[in-house]
C-alpha cells in the first residue's frame, strides 16, 4: 500500500510540474444566468480543470509518472487503459517526452478521443469491453516490457490530483465543502488528501454516476468491489472496480459518496452551455449536477467547490446528449 502524499510531497510535485501544465483558474458562479439553479445563499466556485493540458486533470499524474521512469523503461515505452481522458493524457505525455505509447480503449469510446490519441502519435488498440482492455494492457506489459500507467491505482495519479486540490483550496480558502468526481478513485484520493491537509474543516464529498457506482458500493460494504456492468453516459467515470490503495485514501478523507443520474448530468450540461457557454462532458458536469440536484438543500448557505474536470467530448456527442 502506498501512503497518501504529504504536503511536502504535494508542493514538490507542484514545483516539478511548473511550466508544463496549466495553472487552471477558479471562477465563482455568481452570474444571474446560473444562480437561480444553485443552492440559496451559497457561493459556488468552479475549478476549470477542463482547460488543462490534454483536456483533463490526468495530465498532472501522467507527467509525474513519466518523470519517474528509468532509461530502460523509457526505451520500452508506456501503456494504459482508458475510455478517453487518461488515454489522451498518456498520449500527450509520451509525445512531449518522446516515448512510445500504446493505449488500450474500448470500442465504445468517443471517436474524437480515439482520433485525438492517434493524432498525438500513440498506437490505439480497441477492445470490446473494459475487462478485455485491462487484459490487453497486462499482455503489453508482459510481452513488450512496457510500463503500465494505471488510470487510478497509482501514487503518481493521486499525487497529480493532489496538486489540483491544493491549487483549488489555496484559491478559495473559505470553502466549506468540495464536491469531487469519482471514477476509479485516483482523482478523489489526491484531491481529498490535499484539501484536508490544507483545510481540515472542509468537507469532501465524492460524486459518482448511478451506473458506475463502485466507490459508493465500496463505502457501503467496506471493501473493494467489481461491477458486473457499467451503464452511464459519463464514460470518463466508468471504472468497473475500486482498488485497495485509492479506496483506503478516499475513505480516510471523504465523508460520503453521492450518486447522480445520467439525466441530471445532461440537464446540467445544457445549463452550463446556455448560462456560461461551457462545453462540459458528462463527468465534467457531475459535481455541478450534484450541487443543483441531490445536494442542493444541504448546501444552502455554504461556500461550495465544484470541479469541471474535463472537456474531451466531440461536438456530435455533446449535441446528442443535450438535445431535448
Amino acid at each position: 500500500m502506498n501512503p497518501a502524499p504529504t504536503l511536502q510531497q504535494i508542493n514538490a510535485a507542484r514545483k516539478a510540474l511548473q511550466g508544463r501544465i496549466v495553472l487552471t483558474p477558479t471562477v465563482s458562479l455568481n452570474s444571474d444566468r446560473i444562480t437561480p439553479y444553485l443552492p440559496e445563499r451559497s457561493g459556488v466556485h468552479m475549478k476549470l480543470e477542463l482547460l488543462q493540458q490534454a483536456g483533463s486533470f490526468k495530465a498532472r499524474g501522467v507527467l509525474l509518472a513519466i518523470d519517474s521512469l528509468s532509461p530502460a523503461q523509457r526505451d520500452a515505452g508506456i501503456t494504459g487503459v482508458s475510455a478517453g481522458n487518461h488515454a489522451l493524457a498518456l498520449s500527450w505525455g509520451a509525445k512531449i517526452a518522446n516515448l512510445s505509447a500504446k493505449v488500450v480503449m474500448p470500442k465504445t469510446a468517443d471517436p474524437s478521443r480515439i482520433a485525438g490519441c492517434r493524432a498525438l502519435g500513440a498506437d490505439v488498440i480497441l477492445t470490446d469491453h473494459v475487462a478485455e482492455s485491462f487484459d490487453t494492457m497486462e499482455r503489453l506489459v508482459r510481452e513488450e516490457g512496457r510500463t503500465m500507467l494505471h488510470p487510478f491505482e497509482s501514487p503518481f495519479m493521486t499525487l497529480g490530483a493532489a496538486t489540483c486540490g491544493l491549487e483549488f483550496i489555496e484559491s478559495r480558502p473559505e470553502l466549506d465543502v468540495v464536491l469531487v468526481p469519482v471514477g476509479g478513485g485516483g482523482f478523489i484520493s489526491g484531491m481529498s488528501t490535499a484539501i484536508k491537509l490544507a483545510r481540515p474543516q472542509c468537507e469532501v464529498i465524492g460524486i459518482e454516476p448511478f451506473g458506475a457506482d463502485s466507490m459508493w458500493r465500496s463505502f457501503e460494504s467496506g471493501r473493494t468491489v467489481t461491477l458486473d456492468q457499467v451503464t452511464t453516459i459519463a464514460d470518463s467515470l466508468g471504472a468497473p472496480m475500486t482498488l485497495p490503495n485509492s479506496l483506503a485514501i478516499t475513505r480516510a478523507n471523504v465523508s460520503e459518496i453521492v450518486r447522480v443520474r445520467d439525466d441530471e448530468m445532461q440537464k446540467v450540461m445544457r445549463i452550463l452551455f446556455d448560462a456560461l457557454k461551457v462545453v462540459a462532458e458528462p463527468a465534467c458536469a457531475i459535481t455541478t449536477a450534484a450541487a443543483m440536484g441531490p445536494l442542493k438543500d444541504r448546501l444552502e448557505g455554504k461556500q461550495v467547490g465544484v470541479i469541471a474536470c474535463g472537456s474531451n467530448i466531440s461536438l456530435e456527442k455533446f449535441q446528442s446528449l443535450i438535445a431535448p
